[in-house]
């Protein structure tokens, strides 16, 4: 069985905490960044190394692998979009689609020992982005192609859900 893409528009987690995760977009800043997405790709690590890490828990559910694929991808795609809203003025973001990453990608076969690597890798490129982030910088605007603003700040609390989120989804995560 195949996987039901998630169509779901996220950016409420910027407001409220998640009742799923348990993420609060109040509890941590800009400045918290770098640390909490090294603590989070150290414990991405540790579920990579798991024995069952490539066995889905319900055939319509990513296995832990496929969710440690998705997120080393949203590592390097936040450290995109970081990266264009620190060089330009309001850019707009490509649209991405997950889903069809996840397939094209082949999420379910890649290496688990690769992937934790690579995640660890990307999770540190954006963290030294993020650190680097400066007062005047931290307002800057980026726009998803669906309209929505992101200040630097905001992508930032987005992209840190997104990571906490899948490790509670794996059962990893603390809130």
């Amino acid at each position: 069985m195949s996987i039901t893409p998630d169509t779901k528009d996220w950016t409420w987690v910027l407001e409220r905490p998640c009742v799923e995760c348990g993420f609060d977009p109040a509890a941590q800043g800009l400045d918290d960044l770098p640390r909490l997405v090294h603590d989070t790709a150290m414990t991405w690590s540790e579920v990579l190394a798991r024995g069952d890490v490539g066995e889905r828990p319900a055939p319509d559910v990513w296995s832990p692998l496929e969710y440690g694929c998705h997120v080393r991808d949203v590592h390097v795609l936040f450290a995109q979009r970081l990266r264009l809203m620190l060089d330009e003025d309001e850019p707009t973001f490509a649209n991405w689609d997950q889903d069809a990453t996840a397939v094209k990608s082949d999420y379910g076969n890649q290496d688990a020992t690769e992937v934790a690597i690579e995640l660890i890798e990307a999770a540190g490129s954006v963290a030294g982005i993020y650190a680097a982030v400066t007062d005047a910088t931290r307002g800057r605007r980026g726009l998803r192609s669906n309209g929505d603003v992101f200040s630097v700040e905001s992508l930032g609390s987005y992209h840190l859900h997104d990571v906490v989120h899948h490790l509670h989804d794996v059962g990893a995560g603390d809130g």
